[in-house]
């Protein structure tokens, strides 16, 4: 069978065509919001502002990239008419807000690098504490929609008032897909909202009464694992080579999704995923929290909970490093790997686990003065031991698998052998969160 896995992503958009029989990617597109769409004005995947707390993307963006992978992967000759179903996943936590008509009420979507709801945050806090945590999964978060639809009924109540729907980026994509004015939110992605109650699987009506007034009803339905939802494809999409009526399974978030792809969706082995953020995460036998209210739980797309820590300062921040330093990606590669250079860490954006200002790179020696090939290797150093510290209370783990664009570099993959003492694996394909919106896809097909 032949199926359809689309990520969208922070800084783009890809989509596979999945074999499911041979386990492999027979094509794949790929879609660059700042290069491939400059008219959006966000080369970073983002719209650049003087306050750097502030990180928000045209959605229209999101739905022309959708459509120009499908397009390129129509174009390099990929069988489009033979693929079964489609599915995908999205970058976590970015809102969209749809009024009755259809048309968007806020016209930029907050994403996950936004950490402008501080006050929300406090709020959110003194009104839950943290009961907050035990019901949803995780404590307040600046980058959650709670935080962010506090923040845009008292900012806009007009415009809150307008809003019949508020969608995660992944329900939004699917509504589009199915041609449908409403799709449901998978229980991957809706528990990073702190609205979903994760004991029921149903949004928690007290939260979502607190956060603002009507925001229960302004939600999508939950869809639960192995529910009987079904979508299917919207004849616009014929355009693209694709048969009108194949499955659209609903989308998850892109870590939840990169759990399925990596084939990590039974409890035993975690993944690190090394992108725009570096992530950490596991299948759980059970659901428990983290005690020191970094982590968070997550609905696992095949059934049960699913533990993620999330490092906001990943590849950007290797690569502003690199730069600084002068040195071609080859050279970052092979100097990477070893330790015993002290720790830095590079606070370029403002850090969430742990909190922590964005306030340029902090050492433990004298950075300024220090060689490329020192700065380096400390920069790995202290993002990999911050998270082996902070993913402590998820457990131990033999085997871990690497993902993500810097799963590439054999440097840092020695390095991540060394600190968490364990084998670690690399797909054949960096794209495990398309191959995990595939592989969903697939059990919609049968």
């Amino acid at each position: 069978m032949l199926t359809i896995g689309v990520d969208s992503s922070t800084q783009g958009t890809k989509a596979v065509v999945y074999d499911t029989s041979a386990g492999k990617i027979v094509a794949s597109a790929a879609v660059n919001y700042g290069r491939d769409l400059p008219e959006y004005g966000a080369p970073d995947g983002f719209i650049p502002c003087a306050d750097p707390a502030v990180r928000r993307a045209d959605p229209r963006m999101w739905i022309d990239g959708l459509r120009l992978a499908l397009a390129r992967l129509r174009d390099s000759g990929a069988p489009m008419s033979e693929v079964a179903a489609i599915g995908g996943c999205a970058q976590q936590h970015a809102t969209v807000y749809l009024g009755a008509d259809g048309g968007f009420t806020r016209e930029s979507s907050p994403i996950w690098m936004d950490s402008s709801t501080t006050e929300e945050v406090a709020r959110l806090d003194a009104m839950f504490g943290s009961s907050l945590a035990r019901r949803t999964g995780s404590p307040a978060t600046e980058r959650f929609a709670a935080a962010q639809v506090i923040k845009f009924a008292r900012e806009d109540p007009a415009a809150y008032a307008a809003t019949a729907r508020i969608h995660l980026l992944s329900s939004y994509i699917t509504a589009v897909l199915s041609g449908r004015a409403d799709a449901p939110v998978d229980t991957g992605d809706g528990a990073g909202m702190n609205l979903l109650d994760l004991s029921t699987l149903e949004w928690a009506g007290d939260i979502c009464e607190a956060v603002a007034p009507g925001l229960e009803k302004k939600l999508p339905p939950v869809h639960r694992p192995g529910g009987a939802d079904r979508y299917a494809l919207a004849p616009e999409f014929a355009s693209f080579g694709l048969k009108p009526g194949i499955p659209v399974a609903p989308f998850t978030g892109d870590n939840p999704a990169s759990l399925v792809g990596c084939g990590a969706e039974k409890p035993g082995c975690a993944v690190i995923s090394l992108g725009t953020s570096d992530t950490f995460f596991a299948a759980m036998p059970d659901f428990r929290t983290d005690p020191d209210g970094y982590g968070h739980v997550f609905g696992n797309p095949a059934g049960g909970f699913m533990s993620l820590v999330c490092f906001k300062n990943g590849s950007l921040a290797r690569d502003r490093v690199r730069r600084e330093c002068g040195v071609e990606w080859d050279r970052f590669d092979a100097i990477c790997g070893d330790g015993g250079a002290g720790r830095a860490f590079p606070y370029f954006e403002t850090e969430i686990t742990p909190r922590h200002e964005a306030t340029g790179v902090e050492a433990d020696f004298d950075w300024a003065a220090a060689e490329p090939e020192r700065k380096i290797r400390a920069v790995i150093e202290g993002q990999l031991l911050n998270m082996y510290e902070r993913t402590r209370w998820i457990g131990d783990f033999p085997v871990i698998y690497a993902t993500g664009g810097a799963s590439r570099s054999a440097g840092i993959l020695k390095a991540i052998r060394r600190i968490f003492d364990a084998e670690v694996r690399t797909l054949d394909a960096t794209d495990s969160a398309a191959v995990g919106g595939a592989r969903l896809a697939a059990a919609a097909a049968r």
